[in-house]
C-alpha cells in the first residue's frame, strides 16, 4: 500500500495484517524491484517502510507450498536483486518497525538507512530455527552494526530481542513507545525531505560505497547456502512442524544426521 505524504515522503505499508505481513512468492519479486521505482519517482525524496496491523513483517508465509529448489534458486536471485537496489538506491529509506519482524521482515528493518523499532517489538532473525543459512543480510550488515560477538550469537541461537535491547547494542536506530513509531520515522522523513538532497543522497553513498558493498561476496556465499538449505530434510520437517504446532526434530540433530564420513584406515603391510 502506497500513500503521499507532504514533501515528498513516500510511506509504504506491508498490508497483510491477518498473517502479520508475512510474504508470498509474488511479494518477495515485488519488493526486490520497488526501490528502483521509488528512486526514479520525481515526486519522492524520502521512502519509509511499515507493516499494517500489529507486526512489521514476518517473512515467508509458511502456509504456502513447500517450495522447491528451482523455487529456492529464484528467490535467492530475488534477493540479491533486492539488496543491491537498496544499497544502490540514493533516497533515504526509513524502517518504522511497529511489531514482530523476523526473517526477510528484519532484513528489510535492517537494511534501511534509518530503523525506528517499537520498544517492546520482537526482532528475530530466525533462520537457523527453520534449518536454513541465515542468508537474507546477517553477513552483510549485522557484524557492522552490532560485531562479530553479538551477531554469532543472534544469528547462530535464532535468539530473540526488543526493540530497546536491539537500541542498546545498535542493532536500530532508535526506539520508541508502539504508538509512536511511526510518528517518529515520518518525522524524520520529513525533516530529511526538507534537507539539501545533494548532501544527503551522496552521504548515504559515500557510505554504502565501501563499508557494504565490499561485504556483497559474504551476503551472496550465505544466500548461496541458504538456497541448499532450503532442498534440506531439515527445513521440510521445520515447516511441518510449525503447520502440526508441534516442536521441531531436525534430521540432522539425530545420531546419524550430519556425521561427516571418514576415510577408512590405512591396512597395515602383511608378511
Amino acid at each position: 500500500m502506497i500513500e503521499r505524504k507532504p514533501h515528498g515522503v513516500l510511506l509504504i505499508t506491508l498490508n497483510r495484517p491477518h498473517r502479520l505481513n508475512s510474504l508470498t512468492m509474488p511479494m518477495f519479486e515485488h519488493m526486490a524491484d520497488i526501490w528502483v521505482d521509488v528512486d526514479r519517482d520525481p515526486q519522492t525524496r524520502v521512502a519509509v517502510v511499515t507493516g499494517a496491523g500489529r507486526g512489521f513483517c514476518t517473512g515467508m508465509d509458511v502456509a504456502q507450498p513447500d517450495p522447491s529448489l528451482d523455487d529456492a534458486v529464484a528467490l535467492m536471485e530475488t534477493e540479491r536483486r533486492r539488496i543491491i537496489n537498496l544499497l544502490n538506491m540514493d533516497k533515504p529509506l526509513i524502517s518504522a518497525i511497529n511489531g514482530p519482524a523476523v526473517g526477510w521482515g528484519l532484513s528489510m528493518a535492517l537494511l534501511s538507512d534509518i530503523s525506528v523499532a517499537a520498544e517492546d517489538a520482537l526482532l528475530r532473525d530466525g533462520h537457523t530455527r527453520v534449518g536454513v543459512v541465515a542468508g537474507d543480510h546477517s553477513s552483510l550488515i549485522w557484524p557492522l552494526l552490532v560485531g562479530m560477538a553479538k551477531t554469532k550469537y543472534y544469528q547462530l541461537t535464532s535468539a530473540s530481542l526488543t526493540g530497546a535491547e536491539a537500541e542498546r547494542i545498535g542493532l536500530v536506530s532508535l526506539c520508541e513507545p508502539k504508538a509512536s513509531v511511526l510518528e517518529r520515522a515520518l518525522a524524520i522523513a520529513d525533516d530529511l525531505a526538507q534537507g539539501s538532497q545533494q548532501a544527503i543522497r551522496w552521504t548515504k553513498r559515500s557510505l554504502n560505497t565501501g563499508w557494504l558493498t565490499n561485504a556483497l561476496p559474504q551476503q551472496e556465499l550465505s544466500a548461496a547456502l541458504e538456497t541448499l538449505g532450503f532442498a534440506s530434510a531439515d527445513y521440510l520437517e521445520a515447516r511441518r512442524a510449525f503447520r502440526e504446532n508441534r516442536k521441531v526434530q531436525f534430521p540432522s540433530a539425530g545420531d546419524d544426521g550430519f556425521l561427516v564420513p571418514t576415510s577408512p584406515a590405512p591396512q597395515e603391510a602383511v608378511g
